[in-house]
């Protein structure tokens, strides 16, 4: 197993198959967050493929991350999920296989699409750092420090983040519930 220092080292030397490795390692993840967040397959995927764009472009550059792989990678996804959101709201879309669970289950389906589109307008009204912190501790089950990292802040401001987001995301939700 390649450690993630030398991964990175391997990376700045461009060599492909460690920048396949990260690749392979870390866009299925990032893929599912940008989903989550996004509604649109087609925006994660290009939500992926600017985040290693960048990453690429950095490296190119003389930068990147010194450590912290991971954290870096979803900092770019958060940064360019949010500049997404501030041009336009999130759009929701039905996912291919989902269509096939529509005609099988057509309630439970629909069901579980409009729950996750009240989810994500209550993410939508939290701060793009509440929603980030949310998402990588109990979407993506990242550890406070990872989190941390990636949004460049101690793990008590993490935690403090994480605390009030469920605080508004709680009052968001609620409120969706009296609107009904």
């Amino acid at each position: 197993m390649t450690s993630e220092h030398e991964l990175l080292e391997r990376a700045r030397q461009f060599d492909l198959a460690a920048l396949g490795i990260i690749y392979d390692q870390y866009s299925p993840a990032l893929y599912r967050y940008a989903a989550r967040l996004l509604g649109n397959a087609d925006a994660a995927e290009e939500c992926v493929a600017e985040v290693f764009s960048r990453f690429l472009h950095a490296l190119k550059n003389g930068g990147g991350p010194r450590e912290h792989l991971q954290a870096y990678l979803y900092r770019i996804a958060h940064n360019w999920i949010t500049d997404q959101w501030r041009r336009a709201p999130p759009v929701t879309s039905l996912a291919p296989d989902a269509l096939d669970e529509l005609h099988a289950d057509p309630e439970r389906t629909l069901g579980r699409a409009w729950e996750h589109a009240r989810v994500r307008a209550a993410l939508a009204q939290l701060t793009p750092d509440q929603r980030q912190v949310i998402v990588l501790k109990f979407v993506e089950e990242l550890d406070n420090a990872t989190i941390a990292a990636a949004l460049n802040k101690p793990i008590g401001a993490i935690k403090s983040l994480q605390h009030r987001a469920l605080a508004a995301l709680r009052r968001a939700l609620d409120a969706q519930k009296d609107a009904e």
